[in-house]
């Protein structure tokens, strides 16, 4: 019986490559192959596949806030994140949000036809720069017992940091809260101070697992 994979990439090029390749392996098939998720929950249901291959970066739906809805509506469906970066914040909000595994684009033909099996067999394939970085993100949320402090964030600050958490850059939660992108910076930096953390995946960690947002 085939796996049937959903492929969710805004890049063209590397949209038709691999559908091109799931359909070139004899146990896969590409159910779909869609630019972005604003029509997420329709091309899930039109699909209906058992692996997600989903981009991080696209616009309108991120593919952070792709996973959440996902999760949600369709739990038992796996998902393989796959992005050109290894951003501490999104590769721990991806995971935080669902996702089973986290791979590079740069990830070869082959290895990117093993992850699909992988994450299909309930594994969680990772990138070896990625699975590092994971590690290092859980021992410096580990390490920081912060359960017991006293968080105020104004209705502005938890928007916009539930906006990070997203994925969604400083110019992204500038359009999406009518405010500048200065505005914007002065708000993370507050926000950064009440949490005690000093980036972006320090708070993005810090609002997932104290559930701030």
């Amino acid at each position: 019986m085939e796996i049937k994979v959903a492929i969710f990439e805004d890049n063209k090029l590397l949209r038709e490559s691999l559908q091109q390749l799931i359909n070139s392996e004899a146990g896969l098939a590409c159910a779909g192959a869609f630019a972005d998720a604003n029509k997420l929950i329709r091309n899930m249901e039109m699909a209906n596949p058992d692996v997600v291959l989903m981009d991080i970066d696209m616009p309108g739906i991120s593919g952070i806030e792709a996973v959440q809805i996902i999760k949600e509506k369709f739990p038992d469906i796996q998902i393989l994140m796959q992005t050109v970066f290894d951003e501490n914040d999104k590769i721990f909000a991806a995971i935080c949000s669902g996702a089973s595994g986290y791979i590079l684009k740069k990830t070869s033909p082959q290895k990117m036809i093993e992850a699909i099996y992988e994450t299909h067999n309930g594994g969680a394939p990772m990138t070896a720069s990625v699975a590092t970085k994971v590690l290092q993100m859980f021992r410096l949320h580990s390490s920081t017992d912060t359960k017991n402090e006293f968080i105020i964030l104004s209705e502005r600050e938890k928007e916009i940091l539930a906006l990070l958490v997203k994925g969604k850059s400083y110019k992204a939660i500038a359009l999406a809260c009518f405010i500048s992108i200065d505005t914007v910076s002065t708000h993370v930096r507050h926000i950064y101070e009440k949490l005690h953390v000093h980036s972006k995946s320090e708070a993005v960690a810090k609002a997932i697992n104290y559930k701030l947002i």
